[in-house]
């Protein structure tokens, strides 16, 4: 007589549907690393948070934008279990957002934070190494000091920083467990331009490695550097997601000509909608134009005759999108 469970057929070792299905959820892509849906927070009479979706992918850099009050934060609360949410889901990594396993892979750098004066930037990377639960030898913990730009200042009290140097402690902690995902709530509020530029770099390289970057920041020209896609709250809820492409729309390209006749009229009209100012001609460009576009433009210009005298590619910046957005709604704004 046998006990315990009888090994049934997908079971036994060898077994080709078992070696099949495991084949099959190996070639599967990876989870997102961030997928939330139908996100609601209110705080007494207040909505905070009203049907927030999104996602980001792995390696993907996306930014969260909208104005103070918007929700940011408290999104980025709920998504890290900080915060819990009265409506909604949140998976990180492909695991419910509450599972400690998958939070063990995220690094944060939150907008406010303090770390004891008393310690020295390597010791900090050290109590946070414990705390995550992650054995990080010690050179590579000196290895991301070093990356944030702290490697002289490893054995310096944290008391006697700078905000700045704070800031890049702070990415250095969020940085230091090897997150597949790292949250960054406002991570160059404290830096001066060269840090500033520091943070966009190792923003990049955190792509390249194939980490996962949600970033909130006030400094558009920096997401607009960086970030893949934008997600952008306003009241709580989303105003409007998507690429830059998507989001700013068609590409302008002005010209000033002299000499413009009705068949160099029609070739400018044939690139896109023309209008004119005077010997200022503008033509809108599709988002994604073949790049030979504006050359064979302004050859057959020439060719026609015309007297071509400059040329100035242009778009619109995310900061005015952003801005019709607030303004007029999702709609607003379009070029």
């Amino acid at each position: 007589m046998t006990t315990g469970p009888v090994a049934g057929p997908a079971a036994v070792a060898g077994d080709p549907d078992r070696d099949d299905t495991d084949r099959l959820l190996a070639e599967l892509p990876p989870a997102p690393a961030v997928w939330c849906s139908g996100l609601r927070k209110r705080y007494r009479r207040r909505t905070a948070v009203d049907d927030v979706s999104f996602s980001v992918g792995r390696g993907e850099v996306v930014g969260l934008l909208g104005p103070n009050g918007a929700g940011k934060t408290t999104v980025i609360k709920i998504l890290l279990g900080l915060v819990r949410p009265d409506a909604g889901e949140v998976l990180l990594l492909g695991r419910p957002g509450r599972d400690p396993r998958a939070r063990a892979r995220v690094g944060y750098l939150p907008e406010l934070f303090r770390y004891q004066p008393w310690l020295t930037a390597a010791e900090v990377l050290t109590l946070h190494c414990r705390l995550a639960g992650v054995p990080v030898p010690a050179r590579e913990r000196g290895e991301c000091l070093a990356l944030v730009g702290l490697a002289d200042r490893a054995g310096d009290r944290v008391g006697g920083f700078s905000k700045g140097m704070q800031q890049r402690l702070g990415l250095a902690v969020a940085l230091v467990a090897r997150p597949e995902l790292v949250v960054l709530d406002e991570p160059t509020s404290a830096l001066d331009p060269l840090g500033r530029a520091d943070v966009r770099d190792l923003l990049l390289s955190l792509r390249e490695r194939g980490v996962a970057v949600l970033l909130n920041s006030h400094l558009i020209g920096e997401v607009e550097r960086v970030c893949d896609r934008v997600v952008i709250l306003d009241r709580g809820r989303v105003a409007a997601a998507g690429t830059l492409a998507e989001l700013l729309g068609a590409r302008e390209l002005r010209l000033r000509l002299g000499a413009v006749g009705d068949r160099a009229r029609q070739r400018l009209a044939a690139a896109g909608r023309l209008t004119h100012s005077g010997d200022w001609y503008t033509v809108m460009l599709p988002p994604e134009e073949d790049p030979a576009t504006v050359p064979d433009l302004v050859v057959d210009l020439i060719g026609l005759g015309v007297r071509v005298h400059a040329v100035e590619p242009g778009r619109i910046s995310l900061e005015e999108r952003l801005l019709d957005i607030l303004r007029t709604g999702p709609g607003g704004g379009q070029r």
